[in-house]
């Protein structure tokens, strides 16, 4: 299985990955491409790291989704690439119609929540101000609707009494960067 992932920041959960595929643990999976919307992106510097091809794709017109030239950019690199799947670790865009057809059920997103609860920006601190108890992190289907898609698993995270916003999002980082590359691994084997 041939992965792309696209990322809009420093990339931990893209080394989360890359680190699963370096020790064997991503199953059939093989991340084949690194891109970014944000020429300076922490995400790109793990390219030479890994070993991995590593991309700026200008996302322009726009700032806050991927439509018009920048959408056809992007889908021509991952149709370079030739993946069987994207997956979103920080893509901070919006994805239309287009893009989603071009990938159409080969598109995930890792969001740190337990969806349905607190989609869209800062989940963490949506779920913190919210005074939950558990929170979590989603790797979901992406769907025209922002974090809608189908849930393919959850990590549930406790809240505990002492926990401030830095240490609960410690604590969801650390689920998210175990339950991403297991997702990728049992869906490069499912999909043999």
């Amino acid at each position: 299985m041939r992965v792309v992932i696209l990322g809009s920041g420093r990339g931990s959960n893209a080394e989360a990955v890359l680190h699963a595929q370096q020790d064997g643990r991503l199953g059939a999976a093989r991340v084949v491409q690194i891109l970014s919307d944000k020429p300076d992106a922490g995400i790109l510097a793990l390219g030479s790291r890994f070993g991995v091809p590593a991309s700026y794709v200008d996302p322009a017109p726009f700032k806050t989704k991927l439509e018009g030239p920048g959408e056809d950019r992007f889908i021509d690199a991952i149709q370079a690439a030739r993946a069987d799947l994207v997956v979103l670790a920080g893509f901070m865009r919006v994805l239309k119609p287009k893009f989603l057809g071009a990938f159409a059920g080969q598109i995930i997103n890792l969001h740190p929540s337990l969806l349905p609860a607190f989609p869209g920006l800062d989940g963490i601190g949506q779920a913190f101000r919210a005074g939950v108890n558990v929170t979590g992190c989603t790797v979901h289907y992406v769907t025209l609707e922002v974090d809608a898609g189908r849930i393919i698993e959850q990590t549930r995270v406790p809240v505990d009494p002492g926990d401030t916003i830095e240490t609960l999002a410690a604590k969801v980082h650390a689920a998210e960067h175990a339950l991403l590359p297991a997702v990728i691994a049992r869906l490069s084997q499912a999909a043999r």
